[in-house]
């Protein structure tokens, strides 16, 4: 086989087989050995509490959970850019679940890692922000866990390609992007925001979806809650990069994390909806206020206060500007479909004119929220319908251009026909 290969090859194999062999090396890790299930009553009542705060917080149940299955019984397909990783179960079931991992062994796994067979995690599980969390922490959530139904599901292989399949190579990858360690608190800031950045870059790993990748599928350390694509949508920046017209003041993101709407700043949808509403709904109202002022202090909010009169001012005008319009490509959809519902001359809630989806310079959440709807998660008032049957991607091409050129200054958005093709294909309408 090597006279078929060139000296080029040859050499690229050998370097290859090289730091196979020494990432094994490096990368090996003991078992940790299995435990007799648990009894439930074995656990402090107030501890499997806290677990199941810390667990929503985390959003744990819509990783592990494919659609109509059962809590924590993994199978959920991630998209990584390298492949399909497949969510495991996590329930307590000794054969399939982690029914026989001890409490060292789901700590090793959260602070480093590494499962209890002493197999390389792969990062679409976040122990890059779960290293971060107190010992207590880490013992509530082992708790928790050990006190759900046992779900019998064996774990879905992933399918990704050579040579992100190659779990010894993830020692390489530690190398580079991990740093392990708790949370250090900056003794500059106030409790409340402590306690935000706590929750912030642990157990919610806000950053996960929040800040961009590089090519190798880390956080880029340069762009920190710079926002990135999700599934078909954008989660916005974070920080002051939000192209929001109006400031995301601590207030509003209080009441939008708690309720799932701001009236200057719309409603939660897609994957965001599930966070604020089958996660953050379980916390504390101190939690959700910490997780407020730990961001408005770093989305350069403040500043934009002085401009925000006018900026709402300019956003309320811009309800009117339809007048005259009737036979402008995307007018008469906007007119037959959403003004009835998006006209105020009150009220700025569902002022399309103030919502990030418009002002964005990715399309992704406004076709996608057209496609889906918004869906109410229980709460009460009107909301969206989905428009996914209703409207032809060339509608929603036109209803998109319409509203960017009258609700916006900002340039038109390109190819829109193709955009809205591509996230029809990966939308699934909300109930």
């Amino acid at each position: 086989m090597n006279a078929l290969l060139n000296p080029r090859k040859r050499i690229a194999i050998t370097l290859l087989l090289v730091l196979l062999a020494g990432c094994g090396a490096m990368g090996w890790q003991p078992a940790i050995d299995p435990i007799a299930p648990q009894p439930v009553n074995g656990f402090v009542p107030g501890t499997v509490t806290a677990g199941e705060q810390l667990a929503s917080a985390g959003n744990c149940a819509s990783c592990h959970t494919i659609a109509g299955g059962p809590p924590f019984g993994g199978g959920l397909g991630l998209e990584t850019g390298f492949g399909v990783v497949y969510s495991t179960n996590i329930s307590p079931d000794p054969q399939t679940g982690i029914g026989n991992w001890s409490e060292p062994a789901f700590a090793r796994a959260m602070r480093e890692g590494v499962a209890r067979d002493g197999t390389q995690l792969l990062p679409a599980f976040p122990y890059t922000h779960f290293t971060k969390l107190t010992d207590d922490d880490v013992r509530a959530l082992y708790a928790y866990f050990m006190t759900r139904p046992a779900v019998v599901q064996a774990n879905r292989p992933d399918t990704l390609r050579f040579p992100f399949n190659v779990r010894a190579l993830q020692v390489g990858w530690k190398w580079l992007y991990f740093k392990p360690g708790r949370f250090v608190s900056d003794s500059a800031k106030n409790a409340d925001w402590s306690r935000g950045a706590y929750l912030a870059e642990g157990i919610a790993h806000c950053a996960a979806c929040h800040t961009p990748r590089n090519r190798w599928g880390a956080e880029r350390a340069d762009a920190p809650y710079a926002g990135a694509p999700l599934d078909g949508w954008l989660a916005p920046a974070l920080n002051a990069a939000n192209p929001a017209p109006m400031p995301w003041t601590q207030q509003d993101l209080y009441t939008y994390l708690r309720k799932g709407e701001s009236e200057l700043h719309g409603t939660a949808a897609g994957p965001m909806a599930d966070v604020v509403h089958e996660g953050l709904a379980k916390l504390p109202d101190s939690d959700v206020l910490a997780l407020a002022t730990y961001f408005a202090a770093g989305n350069g909010s403040a500043a934009l206060q002085a401009a925000a009169p006018t900026a709402l001012k300019l956003a309320m005008s811009r309800r009117l500007v339809d007048k005259g319009r009737e036979t402008e490509p995307g007018a008469n959809l906007y007119l037959a479909a959403c003004a009835t519902c998006h006209y105020s001359p009150i009220a700025a809630q569902g002022s399309l004119s103030l919502s990030t989806a418009l002002t964005s310079t990715d399309p992704s959440n406004f076709i996608q929220t057209v496609l889906q709807g918004v869906g109410g998660h229980g709460a009460p008032g009107p909301y969206m319908p989905a428009f996914a049957a209703a409207l032809t991607d060339d509608d929603v091409a036109l209803l998109a251009g319409y509203l960017r050129h009258t609700r916006s200054d900002l340039p038109a958005w390109p190819n829109l026909p193709q955009a809205v093709a591509a996230r029809r294909s990966t939308s699934v309408s909300t109930p």
